[in-house]
């Protein structure tokens, strides 16, 4: 997420410089609207990324660069070499696998949270700094100028202690700062630097200050954002330099003033945090120079523009939030795929179009997924009727991929219809438990649990489920005594040894966990690892070459991230996936196994998104080789 993030930021503004070097014979406040238009975008490249549709490009290499997580996805993903001797032996390490990217989160959040204090304590010092200071009795200058100016908004003028700088600082109320020595000023430079910071009001630089600090912090580990605030700060001090002189300043007396502010008072770096201020000598030179020169262009930023630069970030920033990878060689043609559907029309053949269905909603296609199952959906109506249970079936399908789709108002409409053709028979006890598991979701405690009674109802077969899903929405209400009934429940009538029992048994540990009880929530938990291990165990063994021994290790160059569950992560379910993967000459996963996995559909994805990778494969003597590695996929709920 990070390094996607990091791509498109980087992309917005470096095309942000490149019109600001179109736009050089400009003026200062076009510039600094261009920049403040980048500074908004990449404050809104993660909202957009997570909200926009899916722009999906055909390109392994560069496209998988701006692959971004949902919120709830996998954390990490961890590429080893798997020694024969080790394979029987598969124990939970002590810290667990070292994953650079949860390092990589630390040190970012580590550094906002740094930058955040820093601008907190700025705000804090501004707001005593405000209470203890005295009424200027340059307020009546004040309002006279913001009166010229057309500044609606009241302004108060304070002095502060010698040596600070003149600023401005507060959004809703702002207030000028002036320094105690202010009094000693000639009249005309007091209006001079009033008109200054009045200037900053009626540009609303106060509120673009505190949205591009805001976007620095998230961004601090990155050159150009530093590069980027350079710049917005320097062209707004120029386009407030310009807004001065339009109203009749003499540009040499101005830029006197300036400089014997300049050097006179420094403002100490902590305000720089939260107040505007009115002269830094870092970009005292290039200033003064600009002030002089009469043929600058200082025509101010008018409606039409501000209009143009909110478009301009929006279409800079939408294309590069929405773009998504997505693996040309995985993508069957239009084509094809209608071909497929004539031929099984015409044959009235169900099942071989369920089974691509199926087969594309592994991969994660879902609109051929949809495209396939809507031929299904109208053979079956064709032949059976819409009233008929198989059309109900059919709906029960098409509701499991729109929720894959992340669209849960029509799975929910679709699993609704579906049940109502399908009654009580045992195929819509799944149907059900989605229900269920959506309530619990939408924290519907009570609609969930009746439709684990009524799936309990309807298919014995499926007690164990429906058990540790009551287990669960019972926990979710604080009934822990019945959420443990539950799950006692779930292991009784559950195969002593399946991967389900497991899961229980993984869940059960935590609820006691969470009670305290630890010998017994340990006993769960070993007897859990110890059913995950058995079962990798009996997965069969490859005979591919290991890394080592002169073949190097293959790297990956594009890959497609595992998706959580809605199951998973309805039941707060998190752990880690370990599979055997052969990678070929050519890079491709091959023989993929599960040697320590989980439930609730999270092996299915992990394997389902390793299998679309592509690697550099391994070498031995300079020729690639096929060779065998472990992939560690973390799922942990953010």
């Amino acid at each position: 997420m990070l390094v996607a993030i990091a791509l498109k930021s980087s992309l917005v503004l470096a095309i942000a410089w490149l019109i600001s070097l179109a736009l050089r014979r400009a003026s200062a406040a076009v510039r600094h609207l261009v920049w403040t238009g980048a500074f908004m975008a990449i404050l809104a490249l993660p909202f957009f990324s997570l909200s926009l549709p899916s722009l999906r490009i055909h390109s392994p290499g560069v496209a998988a660069l701006f692959e971004i997580s949902a919120i709830a996805q996998v954390d990490g993903v961890a590429l080893h070499a798997l020694d024969r001797s080790d394979q029987p032996r598969l124990e939970y390490p002590a810290h667990g696998p070292f994953n650079w990217r949860l390092l990589l989160l630390a040190l970012w959040a580590a550094g906002i949270a740094a930058g955040l204090t820093q601008m907190l304590i700025a705000y804090r010092v501004m707001s005593r700094l405000r209470s203890r200071a005295t009424p200027s009795p340059d307020c009546q200058l004040a309002n006279q100028l913001a009166a010229q100016l057309g500044v609606s908004t009241t302004v108060n003028v304070i002095e502060a202690s010698d040596g600070s700088i003149p600023m401005t600082w507060g959004i809703l109320r702002p207030v000028i700062l002036m320094p105690g020595h202010a009094s000693a000023w000639s009249e005309d430079q007091r209006r001079m630097v009033l008109l200054h910071e009045l200037a900053h009001v009626r540009r609303g630089d106060l509120l673009t200050h505190l949205a591009a600090r805001l976007a620095l912090l998230l961004h601090w580990w990155n050159p150009l954002a530093w590069i980027a605030w350079r710049e917005f700060v320097k062209e707004r001090e120029r386009a407030t330099d310009d807004l001065v002189l339009e109203q009749g300043a003499r540009a040499s007396d101005y830029a006197a003033h300036l400089l014997d502010v300049a050097r006179s008072v420094q403002p100490p770096s902590t305000f720089a945090w939260a107040a505007v201020a009115m002269a830094r000598r870092s970009q005292l030179e290039g200033r003064l120079i600009r002030i002089l020169d009469a043929r600058v262009n200082r025509k101010a930023a008018g409606r039409a523009s501000v209009l143009f630069a909110t478009l301009l970030a929006i279409a800079m920033v939408a294309p590069f939030a929405a773009v998504r990878a997505q693996d040309r060689q995985t993508n069957q043609s239009a084509a094809d795929i209608d071909a497929t559907i004539r031929k099984a029309l015409a044959q009235i053949d169900y099942v071989t179009l369920e089974k691509m269905a199926a087969t594309y909603e592994s991969l994660g296609h879902y609109d051929d997924a949809r495209k396939l199952l809507d031929a299904d959906r109208d053979l079956r109506a064709r032949n059976a009727g819409t009233e008929s249970p198989e059309y109900g079936a059919v709906l029960i399908k098409l509701a499991d991929l729109e929720a894959k789709r992340n669209q849960p108002a029509q799975a929910q409409e679709l699993y609704t219809q579906g049940l109502r053709l399908l009654g009580d028979r045992p195929e819509a006890a799944d149907a059900l438990i989605h229900l269920g598991i959506a309530d619990i979701m939408n924290k519907n405690y009570p609609q969930a649990m009746e439709y684990f009674q009524r799936a309990q109802k309807a298919n014995s077969n499926q007690a164990g489920a429906v058990e540790m899903w009551m287990a669960i929405d019972s926990e979710r209400e604080n009934n822990l005594a019945e959420a443990e009934t539950h799950y006692k429940s779930a292991l009784a009538v559950e195969g002593a040894d399946s991967s389900d029992a497991a899961t229980i048994m993984e869940l059960y540990a935590r609820l006691l966990k969470d009670q305290g009880r630890l010998e017994e929530a340990k006993s769960q938990s070993d007897r859990a690892f110890e059913i995950r291990r058995a079962l990798g165990a009996q997965q069969p063994v490859s005979d591919a070459p290991h890394i080592g021994n002169g073949i190097t290790s293959p790297k990956p160059i594009s890959r497609r991230e595992p998706e959580y569950t809605d199951e998973a992560r309805a039941a707060k379910y998190q752990g880690t996936v370990v599979l055997s993967v052969d990678i070929d000459q050519h890079g491709v996963p091959q023989n993929i196994q599960v040697t320590r996995g989980l439930g609730l559909g999270l092996d299915q994805n992990a394997i389902a998104a390793v299998s679309q990778w592509r690697f550099q494969p391994a070498t031995k003597d300079g020729a690639p080789v096929t060779v065998q590695a472990k992939v560690e996929v973390n799922f942990r709920l953010l």
